[in-house]
């Protein structure tokens, strides 16, 4: 029998439907802030606040993965109207993707995408159905595009950003999903704990001596899809490419070896370092890139990260066990219950947290 910790169902909670955030706050970094700073103390803060909570010769690890445009409208040729969603690129111009209605798209059908400035499909981007994805339910197209052009040279022209559809609002700008330190296009999805950070912020950090690196992960259906078993140790995570330079190898080892802490940014850049750990039979971290699907909950022993700065996270979900994997969930439980009473924002737009590991006394901020 499944432990509890085991169990999906003990990763529950009530969420009232107002406490999903819809927009961002203005400006990013006046975000709440529960700060989770010993295995018995937290305080509510700001974002901007993130300094007083950090020390000199820390290392801040963000992923710096960019979302791209990548849902797509077409009609079928035929006649059906066709909504794709892009997960991930493996060879240039071929995607695995979702698609709706997937029954309608067998292997040979031909898709024609429809520009933002345009009513109608054009051939000038069109999809040819190569195979259906079992793990996924996805499908794998084959693009072809005017000139011979990748796909990514055109997207911006046909695609919209993929918000999750739990933010039915319309305020946000495209670029308030994006982190301002994204550069490495291929993400479905935003690593929603970066998008508290300001240029601002990071000056403020460098003045200190908080480092910073950064590796890649492009969201995709790994990190949300739901887990649909009640034993979790039998859900099966989808692979999501990731890279871990040296230099970020180097970077890491050099701020353990100086006693300097290192906080992951967000779920994905843990995954990226502990599943680049993984990846070695000896559990060292070497330079790694290709595919993780490490599913990281409760018993897991940790091999790089120290703490954490993330978001609050849908019930359920493969995110909430891993941040249950480093504080414990029925502490993770309490403290959501908190925020929720103290309406803390959550998911995607919403507010963060901050789990430091164990201080020595006395070394707390003065509040």
């Amino acid at each position: 029998m499944p432990t509890a910790d085991q169990q999906l169902s003990a990763y529950d909670y009530a969420l009232p439907t107002e406490r999903i955030a819809q927009t961002p706050a203005v400006p990013r970094d006046t975000s709440r802030l529960l700060v989770i700073h010993d295995s018995a103390h937290h305080c509510h803060q700001h974002f901007h606040d993130l300094p007083n909570w950090l020390q000199p010769g820390d290392l801040l690890v963000l992923n710096n993965t960019r979302v791209i445009p990548a849902r797509l409208h077409g009609i079928k040729v035929g006649g059906a109207k066709v909504e794709v969603l892009l997960l991930e690129e493996k060879t240039d111009n071929q995607w695995l993707a979702l698609v709706k209605p997937g029954r309608r798209l067998k292997p040979g059908a031909v898709i024609e995408f429809i520009p933002l400035d345009m009513a109608a499909p054009t051939a000038d981007l069109r999809a040819e159905v190569l195979a259906s994805d079992a793990a996924t339910g996805g499908r794998l197209l084959k693009f072809m595009v005017k000139d011979n052009r990748r796909l990514l040279e055109v997207i911006d022209r046909f695609g919209t950003m993929p918000l999750p559809p739990y933010i039915t609002g319309r305020d946000s700008t495209p670029e308030q999903y994006q982190t301002v330190y994204a550069d490495r296009d291929g993400s479905a999805a935003a690593p929603t704990a970066g998008l508290h950070f300001t240029p601002q912020l990071f000056e403020q950090l460098d003045r200190m001596g908080v480092q910073r690196a950064f590796v890649t992960l492009h969201v995709g259906v790994g990190t949300f899809r739901p887990v649909e078993t009640e034993d979790i140790t039998q859900h099966q995570m989808h692979g999501e490419w990731i890279e871990v330079s040296s230099t970020v190898v180097e970077q890491i080892e050099q701020t353990k070896a100086k006693g300097g802490r290192v906080i992951a940014v967000g779920t994905t850049s843990v995954r990226s370092l502990e599943g680049a750990a993984n990846a070695n039979p000896t559990g060292k971290l070497l330079p790694f890139c290709g595919k993780t699907d490490m599913f990281i909950y409760p018993g897991y022993k940790w091999r790089v990260v120290d703490g954490l700065i993330t978001n609050f996270h849908l019930p359920k979900s493969s995110l909430m066990m891993l941040v249950s994997a480093l504080i414990g969930r029925e502490r993770l439980l309490a403290l959501y219950q908190e925020a929720i009473d103290l309406k803390y924002r959550f998911f995607s737009f919403g507010d963060a947290m901050l789990i430091l590991p164990e201080t020595p006394k006395n070394t707390f901020p003065d509040l």
